[in-house]
């Protein structure tokens, strides 16, 4: 492919992603136009072909993702590789068993890990003075971008996955299946496989509403979301409506909407409590 073929493909992707972004791919170098190009295009995969992945490249995969920046040097996550049939099969009941989950030949679970950090002030006797909600917060926000290095490594390679937020919903059943001690705690599953479909590219919220210059600046949140529901609803239409039997049909059924309905609900609300089990200070 082309240079401009290329460039042309990532200003496509960056168009359709966010509306707003046109002509964004003329400021990439051309040795970081392929790159960029394959991060705009990303896609979610909810579906995998009938086929291994060797596990070579499952640790590929997962070394790539443990190479991304971490807090301080400190090394507060941890990956959990996830191909056991049995395992993976009650992990999928306890993420509420989505229909394409079962397809998936092996899962990532990433973790927060502050026992590691606990481990080496009894190690080497010093005084650890930071038990407070911080600790909690680098060990996920660690765990965080190593998935995120993850969908980029499985997708350079050509797998395709989706991240798995359900991994929260029983977190004390999740943390015995994995065996995970505590001060370690599953952040979210990532499903990971040949790919079976080519997904959908998302559109998000236009650049003018999500990147801001020096300072935080909301003042057309509301204009900036009616145009994206418009724009997404024409895109990518919902097949359903959530909790019909609560709020009714509405039409058009847009973004807003359904996300103002998917949190009209309480969601994990023992998740605190088992952070605090595992032994977490949250003040």
């Amino acid at each position: 492919m082309s240079a401009d073929a290329t460039r042309a493909g990532l200003d496509a992707a960056l168009d359709r992603r966010f509306g707003d972004a046109g002509g964004l791919a003329e400021a990439a170098p051309a040795d970081g136009v392929p790159g960029l190009a394959a991060l705009a295009r990303h896609r979610v995969i909810r579906g995998y072909a009938p086929r291994e992945v060797p596990g070579a490249l499952l640790r590929l995969v997962c070394a790539a993702a443990l190479s991304s920046p971490t807090k301080s040097d400190l090394q507060q996550r941890d990956l959990v590789l996830v191909t056991d049939p049995a395992t993976r099969a009650r992990l999928v009941e306890l993420c509420g068993g989505d229909h394409w989950m079962p397809s998936a030949p092996a899962w990532i679970v990433a973790c927060g890990n502050h026992r590691r950090q606990r481990q080496l002030h009894e190690w080497r006797g010093h005084p650890f003075a930071n038990d407070h909600l911080d600790a909690f917060f680098n060990a996920s926000v660690d765990a965080a971008i190593a998935l995120a290095w993850a969908v980029a490594a499985a997708e350079a390679a050509g797998l395709g996955c989706c991240p798995v937020s359900q991994v929260r919903n029983h977190p004390a059943e999740v943390a015995a299946l994995l065996g995970l001690p505590g001060h370690v705690f599953a952040v979210a599953g990532l499903t990971i496989g040949w790919p079976a479909n080519e997904g959908t590219l998302s559109s998000r919220l236009p650049l003018a509403a999500t990147l801001h210059h020096d300072r935080f600046d909301d003042a057309d949140a509301r204009a900036h979301v009616d145009a994206y529901d418009g724009r997404r609803h024409a895109l990518q239409p919902y097949r359903r409506q959530r909790d019909v039997a609560r709020f009714g049909e509405v039409e058009p059924y847009v973004w807003s909407e359904e996300k103002a309905r998917h949190y009209a609900e309480p969601q994990r609300t023992g998740f605190g409590a088992h952070v605090r089990a595992i032994g977490f200070s949250l003040d």
